[in-house]
């Protein structure tokens, strides 16, 4: 029996190090997936959101509207980018998902306080995402109270005895008991066709080539275009039948509302699949085997996962993460298959979130279509 040789156990080791560094991808991805992850939870990723755009519609331009509205701006949570005087232009911005609260303060609130009228405030919540507005709700109680403690002085400071001399009256929108299952189960539609669109593609052009069953495809008279299209459709299928699964799972199990059009969603997502096909295609021209097609299919989705709000609000994240996932097609789609489902929102509502997903689109299948015709040179 040949005992243990600490030689020949190094030169096993120099030999394995050295192909390792050969495949350049392949170390290139361990170093960058843990620097990745560190960057994005470190500075991106925040459960705590703050500056969420908020509208504004006052009827009042009392002393006392005027300090809520600076106490509430002051508390951080709220960045007011609309005021107006309508509230179907408020709702409109709700409902598109442009803001994600709407304070409404009626006419005579000022005066109504003062004569111990206790008039009320309205607050709209977008609901969509929970996790994003629940800190800000509990700041606002205590806003209100800071605001009145500067204007209800001398005479008027007998109000302040009798608790909050106004009601805050808070409609959640969309999700009004709060369900989280309600942002997660439509999110999940976006994020698990982005794992298994870009996996399956580049991972079966990657297979061909390692089988090479690829060169028997070239020796026809077949155009690249040709060859990307008829390898995408059947994946485009494939998530047309994961969308079924979820979508009845959702309404069977979990029972997420579906105000919107079906037929818009089945238009909307195609436009998704394709372009995740595109970046799939293009990975499989980049790998040499199919565990690097592995690899950058992770790296791809877990910026994806996490800068689009998926996991963590999208508002609550740094301006330069926000720039970052909205360069994603998986950012816009949430946006629509929780406008759709949720919201009920049609095509015009939309418009605004399907354009960069066809742009993605038209660069990921340009970049696909010239890497596979330089692997045919």
């Amino acid at each position: 029996m040949m005992r243990l040789s600490w030689a020949r156990t190094y030169a096993v080791f120099l030999k394995e190090f050295q192909q390792m560094m050969r495949d350049r991808l392949t170390f290139a991805m361990a170093i960058g997936v843990p620097i990745l992850q560190l960057v994005l939870f470190g500075y991106a990723i925040n459960t705590d959101p703050r500056g969420l755009p908020t509208a504004m519609v006052s009827a009042d331009n009392g002393p006392i509207a005027r300090s809520i509205v600076a106490t509430v701006q002051n508390t951080g949570y709220f960045r007011i980018v609309h005021q107006g005087t309508s509230d179907a232009e408020g709702e409109a911005l709700l409902e598109r998902g442009e803001v994600q609260f709407l304070l409404v303060i009626p006419p005579r609130f000022g005066q109504q306080v003062v004569r111990g009228e206790k008039p009320s405030l309205l607050l709209a919540v977008d609901a969509t995402d929970p996790s994003s507005s629940g800190p800000a709700l509990a700041a606002l109680d205590a806003a209100a109270r800071q605001a009145l403690q500067r204007e209800l002085t001398g005479p008027l400071r007998s109000l302040q005895a009798q608790g909050l001399p106004f009601g805050m009256v808070v409609h959640k929108r969309y999700n009004p008991e709060g369900l989280s299952r309600y942002n997660i189960v439509p999110g999940l539609v976006g994020t698990i066709l982005t794992m298994t669109m870009v996996m399956l593609t580049s991972l079966a052009m990657t297979r061909e080539r390692e089988r090479g069953t690829m060169e028997n495809l070239l020796a026809t008279p077949v155009l690249p275009a040709e060859v990307m299209a008829g390898k995408i459709l059947p994946y485009v299928v494939i998530g047309y039948v994961q969308l079924a699964v979820i979508l009845a799972a959702a309404r069977l199990l979990f029972e997420v509302p579906m105000e919107g059009s079906m037929a818009l969603l089945l238009a909307m997502i195609g436009v998704f699949i394709v372009a995740n096909l595109g970046v799939g295609f293009t990975f499989s021209t980049l790998a040499r085997n199919q565990l690097q097609a592995m690899q950058m299919t992770f790296f791809f989705f877990l910026p994806s996962m996490l800068l689009s709000g998926f996991m963590f609000p999208f508002r609550g994240m740094p301006q330069w993460a926000q720039w970052l996932g909205e360069l994603l097609p998986l950012t816009h789609f949430l946006r629509i298959v929780r406008g759709i489902l949720l919201k009920g929102n049609d095509a015009g509502q939309l418009v605004g979130e399907l354009w960069p997903m066809l742009a993605f689109m038209a660069v990921a299948t340009a970049v696909a279509l010239a890497r596979y015709r330089q692997t045919l040179d």
